[in-house]
């Protein structure tokens, strides 16, 4: 059995950047990107870290996303930041984009960031902590690709259509959830495919319409919602949200970027920043304490918080590193011919 590929972080941010510049990616993007899948990578967030590479340098190749494209800064209204990604990855339009929601949340109390025409493959967990970070509670949604049957479905029309929130915590890393609104994230499924393993015959129906437990026919078919009928209706909600609200596409509108080059990947993307100080005023920091008592009463009971297993990761990554498989690093070093260096 092959051992694991370790690396540490700056030889992980520099396999990346190799990749994404040999794949003709801006600066821009390549910061972008690099930042989000290391981190994913650092937190041992396996399905969204350096092994999302892939699918993003294919998706490029194959005309799916621009590149090079520059995202577009639109003051859209007084609690609303408009980025049109012009058909880049949403990371950099959401960097451009941060500063201006965070000022309009801090004015007003509440403000949205609406992305459209974006190429979304990363986890939302990574932005609404970019806004705990800045004092801000913050919520992001996007549509994928149709994916996901309806409850009591048989065949894919919902996105996996990922939901986060994070809240600040004084002196401590913040709450955050991240979820799939399908019973695991599609990664999940395509990890298990190319390490030959089974998944759990809950997880997704064939294209016949019929549980299984083959990855492969899983990718061929349509995952479920979790909860049932309530997944569904909240992937359904975030449909809406960030589709239609902001005019742009629902995930069964969307497809695949595909060797023929018709392939219609992108879609929006909805955050919501709320500001604490401007809801509380001078009782704020009272608020953020009242909201501790909860989070100590939950830990009381032996529960964890969301992201308690992500942050334990994160501090042994920064201490030793990361590890890949073996096969996943011969992968990407495929996808460049440049030799190792810190860049």
């Amino acid at each position: 059995m092959e051992h694991d590929i370790t690396l540490s972080l700056d030889q992980a941010q520099a396999l990346s950047r190799r990749i994404l510049h040999h794949a003709g990616f801006g600066h821009g993007h390549v910061k972008a990107i690099t930042r989000s899948v290391v981190a994913a990578q650092r937190d041992e967030c396996h399905s969204h870290g350096l092994y999302r590479l892939l699918g993003i340098v294919e998706a490029a190749g194959m005309g799916g996303l621009d590149s090079q494209a520059q995202p577009e800064v639109i003051d859209h209204a007084p609690g609303i930041v408009k980025v049109d990604a012009h058909h880049g990855s949403s990371l950099l339009a959401f960097e451009q984009g941060l500063a201006p929601l965070q000022e309009k949340a801090e004015r007003n109390g509440i403000a949205v960031l609406m992305i459209n025409r974006c190429f979304h493959f990363s986890a939302l967990w990574s932005e609404v902590e970019a806004l705990s970070e800045r004092g801000l509670a913050g919520l992001a949604m996007n549509p994928t690709q149709a994916f996901v049957a309806p409850g009591g479905g048989v065949r894919a029309l919902l996105g996996t259509n990922p939901f986060a929130f994070s809240w600040p915590r004084p002196g401590g890393t913040p709450y955050t959830f991240d979820f799939a609104t399908s019973v695991v994230a599609r990664g999940e499924i395509e990890l298990h495919r190319r390490a030959g393993q089974s998944i759990p015959d809950d997880w997704a129906l064939d294209a016949q319409g019929q549980p299984t437990t083959d990855p492969a026919a899983a990718l061929e078919g349509a995952m479920l919602p979790f909860g049932g009928h309530k997944g569904s209706a909240l992937s359904t909600m975030i449909e809406l949200l960030a589709g239609p609200l902001i005019n742009d596409a629902l995930s069964h509108e969307t497809h695949a970027a595909n060797e023929e080059g018709t392939g219609r990947p992108c879609h929006g993307e909805l955050v919501i920043a709320l500001s604490p100080k401007v809801f509380l005023g001078d009782q704020c920091e009272a608020g953020l304490l009242h909201a501790e008592r909860l989070f100590e009463q939950i830990l009381g009971q032996g529960a964890r918080l969301p992201s308690q297993r992500r942050f334990e990761a994160r501090e042994r990554s920064l201490a030793s590193g990361v590890s890949i498989p073996a096969a996943l690093y011969r992968d990407l070093k495929a996808l460049t011919d440049a030799p190792d260096s810190e860049d």
